[in-house]
């Protein structure tokens, strides 16, 4: 797709979601976009406040969810609850959990994040109308709209050649923490480029174009230059290969490198 039909899309959502914010004002209720990957994220975060017509909250279903919903929330809500924020439950994001299990777990097949996503995306259901697909062992967990749910739960019914089921689970019921492999290493400073090379093993060369390109996220936000000092805490995504949280650097080498931590989700 050349950049200009990109350019024309991410127009166009940030045309829808600003309009969102202005119907959710207009009609005092909240109002909530489709699921949103990173790029859109960005587009969301990076909207001019000045036309903004309320307050934005995002959630994926769990902390760290890397496709997440927003809500536009009228500021007389917030007035209306007496608090400052809201939580996911007050603000009842419409979508919902399933748990993919098969039906004999000794004879299921190994699965993985794409066959998941194919399986549901082949009852023609759009990508937009589903959010995280969670490994857990043998069974999957998977956020999807309100509005598709009956349909998974009728319609789905092999993931590759494994039979399987898919029944819905109370999102108050799930406290999913992502897996992570601890990296540590040095780095003569704090800088993206480092971090990833730390992270993915490469050569900063390598790593540097795909910042440029921009395929880089931080908490969400795109970032295109590879020296943007990132924050302890900070959570860094690569698109298409996975992500990590910066958790600390502290301690000198003899050759003044800086020892660093990071958690690389696995």
């Amino acid at each position: 797709m050349k950049r200009t039909d990109h350019d024309k899309e991410d127009q166009n959502l940030e045309k829808r979601l600003l309009e969102l914010s202005r119907t959710a004002y207009q009609r005092d209720i909240i109002m909530f976009s489709d699921f949103l990957n990173l790029n859109e994220q960005n587009i969301l975060h990076t909207l001019p406040k000045e036309k903004l017509s309320t307050r934005i909250s995002s959630f994926g279903g769990y902390e760290s969810a890397e496709r997440q919903m927003a809500a536009f929330i009228p500021e007389a809500l917030y007035l209306r609850y007496g608090k400052k924020e809201l939580s996911p439950d007050e603000i009842g994001y419409p979508f919902t959990a399933l748990k993919i299990a098969p039906l004999n777990a000794r004879f299921s097949e190994e699965m993985n994040h794409r066959d998941y996503l194919g399986a549901v995306l082949n009852l023609g259901i759009e990508r937009s109308k589903t959010g995280d697909i969670v490994r857990d062992g043998k069974d999957a967990l998977l956020f999807v709209h309100r509005s598709m749910t009956e349909l998974i739960k009728d319609e789905l019914r092999r993931v590759r050649h494994t039979s399987v089921t898919a029944e819905e689970v109370n999102l108050s019921d799930i406290h999913y923490t992502p897996g992570y492999e601890e990296i540590r290493g040095t780095v003569a400073s704090v800088r993206l480029d480092s971090l990833l090379a730390l992270a993915f093993s490469q050569s900063r060369t390598k790593l540097t174009v795909l910042i440029e390109s921009a395929r880089v996220y931080v908490n969400g936000r795109l970032v295109t230059n590879n020296g943007y000092q990132p924050q302890e805490g900070d959570v860094i995504s690569v698109r298409g290969m996975g992500k990590f949280r910066f958790e600390s650097a502290a301690g000198r080498t003899k050759k003044n490198r800086l020892g660093v931590i990071i958690n690389r989700y696995v």
